[in-house]
């Protein structure tokens, strides 16, 4: 009986298996220069985590996690990406009193995507986090060890810069979204219509033809950033 790998699941052969490793010598020796170490956080989290560090209403938990119940009748997730283990980790350990913690992590993270060329349910991810840090200066930094990273591994990038405002002016704007995305259902695809009123930020990255045209005419976010966004955004 010949048993296939499970869709979606990736094999890494050996001859691709020391470019990957390249790949991760390089990122651990680049942001050790910034002053980054790594953390470990394991695969499967509770899936209560994701909900509320993700969000609820993203494609993400309600549609892409995998979910199940332990033996212990637990609900856990396999993790869909590292920025909520971080953080979990990060005020589990109370690495607070420490002072500020600059961290990378790199490992495999499982979304229940549809298969597609370049695309899998496994997949693997670096990043990284800074926490008790809110200037400017951290988030150049960190496009900076980005581009230092990219630049030893040959890989030639357009940096694009935006913001996503905070609690002050993204609600205001959330609204005139929803208001602009209603005004237009009947040319929207039936995901965008379906997010439109509980993340309506999601409508703006969908990737189908028919949408673009209309979205491309949605209020900007830039535009109407509070006085501390701007000034922090000028900044950068």
């Amino acid at each position: 009986m010949k048993i296939a790998g499970v869709r979606g699941m990736s094999d890494l052969l050996p001859g691709d298996a020391s470019r990957w490793q390249q790949m991760e010598r390089t990122a651990r020796e680049v942001f050790a220069l910034y002053g980054y170490r790594e953390v470990r956080t394991p695969a499967v989290e509770h899936a209560a985590l994701f909900a509320r560090g993700v969000g609820e209403t993203t494609d993400i938990v309600r549609k892409e996690m995998y979910v199940f119940e332990d033996k212990g009748e637990e609900t856990l997730a396999l993790r869909p990406e590292g920025t909520a283990g971080a953080v979990r980790a990060y005020i589990e350990h109370g690495c607070h009193v420490e002072g500020p913690q600059k961290w990378f992590y790199a490992g495999p993270m499982f979304r229940r995507e549809r298969p597609q060329k370049g695309r899998y349910r496994q997949f693997h991810q670096i990043g990284c986090e800074c926490f008790g840090v809110a200037e400017p200066g951290i988030d150049v930094e960190q496009i900076a060890m980005l581009h230092d990273y990219l630049g030893r591994l040959c890989v030639k990038a357009e940096l694009r810069l935006n913001s996503v405002g905070d609690g002050q002016c993204r609600p205001p704007y959330l609204d005139d979204l929803r208001a602009f995305l209603a005004a237009r259902k009947d040319s929207l695809c039936p995901d965008c219509n379906e997010r439109a009123e509980k993340n309506p930020l999601r409508v703006l990255d969908c990737k189908v033809d028919s949408c673009q045209p209309v979205l491309s005419g949605a209020p900007s976010l830039i535009d109407r950033l509070c006085a501390g966004c701007r000034e922090h955004f000028d900044a950068v």
